[in-house]
């Protein structure tokens, strides 16, 4: 990985000399991204711009997909920077054994904070306006998986054994609380699962979607979604894309206001895709529970090779997906009246 970055120091003012006709003022590299070595560059005009080096493992044809997409919904309103084209008219510009993406570099930060209620509609418009625009966009080839709909309960719940095993072979120093948390989510797996999918619709919507549409890959300024970044491009289910924004862990574990949120996250996304049924809208909170029941990212760290700040903010998201999933289990009922009321308004 460092040499990857290195060579692409190197290289970067001569891809954008070459193929895009301008040049280099600065450049910082930014500490993010499992494809990508990300930069933001500063050009001799005084124009800033974001550039993605895709890894020699990465899968290009895929990235191209996911830009297309992005560009697509870009055409619909949906706040995506714009990729610029090379002289060859190219997104993705091949350059030696790498890749790169040039786009404008887009306002805002990744929000830190739980969801505010005006952010939490702002981000229900966006999202549903998005997913009534790829209602009728090809469906990509590939498709999110649903571990949380067909893995078995069971040996998922054992599964907790292997993450307690590497913890310790980490020498994880949270490793005495993995220990009652594994137990808990153990426990949560075995008594709620079958409970849970059983109140799923037989059928769920599946189609076009950002397959990443999470709190890192949101720029936000004021309340307002200025950009939405990062799009995975694949074919997945409404519903699930639309619990994962709605019930996000850090509001639902730490905001008194978490169900006002995402009562008017939903409203906002109902009102931009009525199109959605009732029922996938209504299965959201069902969905992003037995999502998380059924994950274990962040539980341990260290194999994602992440700088410190990184990796402290995936353990902060494990936490706060323990504690979202107990407030979820207490108050699906609740929620779901209260998606039921929203379809009977809409």
């Amino acid at each position: 990985m460092r040499e990857e970055a290195s060579y692409g120091d190197e290289i970067l003012a001569k891809v954008l000399s070459d193929r895009y006709g301008v040049q280099v003022a600065e450049t910082v590299r930014v500490p993010m991204g499992t494809e990508t070595v990300n930069r933001r560059v500063t050009l001799t005009d005084g124009q800033r711009v974001f550039v993605k080096q895709y890894r020699v493992s990465a899968d290009l044809e895929h990235a191209q997909a996911a830009w297309d997409m992005s560009a697509y919904c870009r055409t619909a309103r949906v706040p995506v920077p714009r990729a610029w084209t090379d002289r060859q008219g190219a997104t993705l510009t091949r350059f030696e054994d790498a890749a790169w993406v040039v786009m404008d570099e887009a306002p805002g930060r990744v929000a830190t904070d739980p969801l505010t209620v005006p952010l939490a509609q702002h981000t229900g418009l966006l999202l549903g306006r998005m997913h009534r625009v790829l209602a009728s966009y090809p469906r990509p080839a590939r498709v999110r998986q649903t571990r949380w709909r067909t893995a078995d309960a069971e040996e998922t719940a054992a599964t907790t054994e292997t993450v307690l095993a590497r913890a310790s072979a980490q020498e994880d120093p949270r490793l005495e609380h993995l220990h009652v948390e594994l137990a808990q989510r153990r426990e949560d797996l075995r008594t709620h699962a079958a409970r849970l999918r059983a109140g799923l619709p037989d059928h769920l919507v599946a189609q076009a979607g950002h397959a990443d549409f999470t709190r890192t890959n949101l720029l936000v300024q004021e309340d307002v979604i200025t950009a939405i970044l990062d799009f995975q491009g694949e074919t997945c289910l409404p519903a699930w894309e639309l619990g994962r924004a709605a019930f996000d862990p850090r509001t639902v574990a730490n905001s008194p206001s978490w169900m006002s949120c995402a009562v008017r996250l939903i409203e906002a996304y109902r009102a931009e895709n009525p199109g959605l049924p009732l029922a996938d809208v209504r299965a959201s909170a069902r969905i992003a529970l037995l999502y998380m029941l059924f994950s274990f990212y962040g539980a341990t760290t260290a194999e994602h090779g992440l700088p410190a700040e990184a990796a402290a903010d995936l353990r902060q998201h494990w936490v706060e997906r323990q504690v979202a999933i107990r407030r979820l289990l207490s108050s699906l009922d609740e929620l779901e009246s209260a998606q039921d009321a929203i379809g009977r308004s809409h």
